[in-house]
């Protein structure tokens, strides 16, 4: 299998590149304003740029879409950003991917909900609340329409292992691994089904494997606020100095709405692959604490 990952120098992406060589694909990943090791360039805004890797000279199988912006509260006070860079790339990535005859890997997020009444299987009415939570369902809609045989996997607070350790549980990590104190302000009336990057990768390979079509919901064992998983995080370091302050979503004045009952029921994966078993918050601090 030949893959072409777009955003792979991201958490995602690095680590779909990671796992698919390991196990025997031929993975390429782009980056577009950080390199990492093995990565080339490709901007999706510009599929005419001539800096960008000749992906049609690769033939992949599969193009997998992990870039974005993501900076929610950025999306709703730059909405034409937005759209550029989550609706107009996707477009370009679906016409690339036709172009290919790829199949198409499409990765999406809990907040096509409005939180209301999560946490969501695949079949729950969508009903989004901010830009970035509209233009990421449209960018969805539009690869299932155009590319019927495509593969959306909706994720939500993805952690894991990154080079630039962006990621929530990675800045705590690094902060308390420096001795620095740390100052969290947080809702505690927000959900999700934290995921870890890897098993991300892990279970889109399965996925591409069987050739897979349509929307699936992945997610961690755990289900939490904000609060009890940086506490989660924290307990790993009993001497870690930090001024936790639990705070409502409504007192933090965001300028994007965020959906408060969010995350997944992974009902419709579990089904299918029963023996398949994704990790959580625990397993991943247990394994980056003896190994860090």
């Amino acid at each position: 299998m030949k893959v072409f990952i777009l955003g792979a120098s991201g958490l995602v992406g690095g680590n779909c590149q990671k796992h698919f060589t390991e196990m025997g694909w031929d993975a390429k990943g782009s980056y577009f304003s950080f390199e990492t090791p093995g990565t080339v360039y490709y901007n999706t805004l510009e599929p005419l740029h001539p800096g960008n890797f000749d992906v049609k000279a690769f033939q992949p199988d599969v193009i997998v879409h992990c870039g974005a912006l993501t900076a929610v509260d950025y999306c709703e006070t730059h909405e034409e950003e937005s759209y550029q860079k989550t609706v107009q790339s996707t477009i370009n990535v679906i016409a690339l991917a036709k172009q290919c005859n790829a199949k198409m890997v499409y990765i999406s997020t809990d907040y096509v909900f409005d939180g209301v009444h999560g946490p969501y299987r695949e079949d729950d009415p969508v009903s989004p609340i901010s830009v970035y939570a509209r233009h990421k369902l449209e960018a969805e809609q539009m690869t299932l329409k155009e590319l019927p045989n495509s593969l959306v996997l909706r994720v939500t607070n993805v952690y894991g292992n990154e080079v630039r350790g962006k990621n929530f549980i990675a800045r705590i990590i690094d902060q308390c691994q420096k001795k620095q104190k740390l100052t969290l302000k947080l809702p505690y009336d927000q959900y999700a089904s934290p995921a870890n990057a890897w098993d991300i990768a892990r279970a889109m390979f399965v996925l591409l494997r069987d050739n897979k079509k349509g929307i699936y919901h992945i997610g961690g064992t755990d289900y939490l606020n904000r609060v009890e998983l940086a506490l989660r995080v924290l307990s790993y370091f009993p001497d870690a100095q930090y001024d936790l302050i639990p705070i409502s979503t409504a007192e933090l004045k965001q300028p994007a709405a965020r959906p408060l009952i969010g995350g997944f029921v992974k009902m419709k994966f579990s089904n299918e692959y029963p023996d398949f078993l994704f990790g959580n918050v625990d397993s991943y601090m247990k394994e980056s604490t003896l190994n860090p």
